[in-house]
């Protein structure tokens, strides 16, 4: 217990004003002026005196947003200055488990593999992440049914656990404790009681969580692969792209999606690079020279995107690029529902759940 502290809501509240005066303070924002059950929180850069607002379910907007901005020049063709010194010290609060479990995909894509990405690895070395337990979730979060606790267990420098006048908070990293070490006027050692209460609590809620699950007869996570590779060939694919638009909305709010696409952009007499997110469901994603493409169809782009999260991500990192949090489907305006697509094959294979 000689990480986890404990510090008043009034104190804690000092501690994040002043850290306002060293880093830049990203933290959640209600969407809408009014708190309901079914709010929605969006990240939004904290100033002046503005107070923490603990959102109880993860964010809109996936994690990577700050690591692998939507569009960005990542290089000009006449400058040789490195962009990634201009990059500043950031904190970011309200992240919850999902986005840190899904988080997982982007290091593993943009720091793990032949090439590290220069501007994410010094992102991701300046930046520290505040997490926080859910107490409570929204109608599409699904974390357990992936084995993803609705609390952090890992990957974060500092998890704060609300109690009735405080927080619970846990120093997870060098970077976390080292905070706590500098503001440690604000905090004091967790009592034996506060920690206890923090665990009944998450508890609770992992009770509610499963009675939840359970009436929506989930497909086990240890059966996933095998439902993608042997329903390759069947017509649920074709089925659920009918509504499909290929916005590319639910590749875009993913934590674990993270294509890219590369262009050449010129602004005046100079060219410069433009890295933007890119989607598996626009009808261009695999258009090589010459204009042929891998993927013709809106049923096997569906397919394919499936096949990435629950077949190559498995055989590659042990794990499904799927952490449960809900984002596309409440983002897809044909309805298209992830846990539904599985449920389908399964019925189809005579594998129910």
């Amino acid at each position: 217990m000689d990480n986890i502290y404990y510090s008043e809501i009034t104190r804690f509240d000092d501690f994040f004003q002043s850290l306002k005066k060293e880093y830049r303070l990203f933290s959640p924002a209600l969407k809408r002026a009014e708190v309901s059950p079914s709010a929605d929180y969006s990240y939004k850069e904290s100033k002046e005196a503005e107070p923490l607002l603990f959102n109880p379910y993860r964010l809109t907007e996936p994690l990577k947003t700050f690591f692998t901005p939507a569009a960005e020049q990542i290089a000009e063709y006449f400058s040789s200055g490195n962009k990634a010194e201009e990059i500043g010290k950031t904190i970011v609060f309200g992240v919850k488990n999902c986005d840190l479990i899904g988080h997982k995909i982007q290091d593993f894509v943009f720091l793990e593999g032949q090439e590290v990405d220069s501007l994410y690895r010094v992102r991701r070395e300046n930046t520290i992440l505040v997490s926080g337990d859910c107490t409570d979730y929204k109608p599409v979060c699904h974390c357990l049914a992936w084995d993803v606790f609705p609390y952090p267990q890992a990957g974060f420098d500092l998890n704060i656990s609300p109690l009735n006048e405080g927080y619970v908070v846990e120093a997870g990293s060098k970077r976390g404790a080292g905070l706590i070490e500098q503001h440690r006027e604000y905090f004091s050692q967790a009592k034996e009681s506060q920690v206890l209460a923090r665990q009944k609590k998450r508890e609770s809620l992992i009770y509610r969580l499963r009675v939840n699950l359970l009436s929506q007869n989930l497909v086990p996570k240890n059966t996933v692969q095998d439902l993608v590779r042997r329903g390759y060939g069947l017509d649920t694919w074709r089925n659920y792209m009918l509504t499909c638009v290929e916005c590319g909305g639910c590749n875009l709010i993913c934590d674990t999606c993270h294509c890219f696409l590369l262009a050449d952009k010129k602004k005046g007499c100079h060219n410069f690079k433009l890295r933007a997110w890119d989607s598996c469901q626009y009808p261009d994603f695999t258009r090589v020279a010459g204009g042929a493409r891998a993927l013709k169809t809106r049923s096997e782009r569906l397919r394919n995107r499936f096949m990435k999260k629950f077949d190559f991500f498995v055989d590659n990192l042990d794990m499904p690029a799927c952490c449960g949090c809900g984002r596309c489907i409440e983002v897809c305006p044909g309805k298209i529902d992830i846990r539904e697509v599985l449920k389908d094959l399964a019925k189809k294979l005579n594998n129910k759940p």
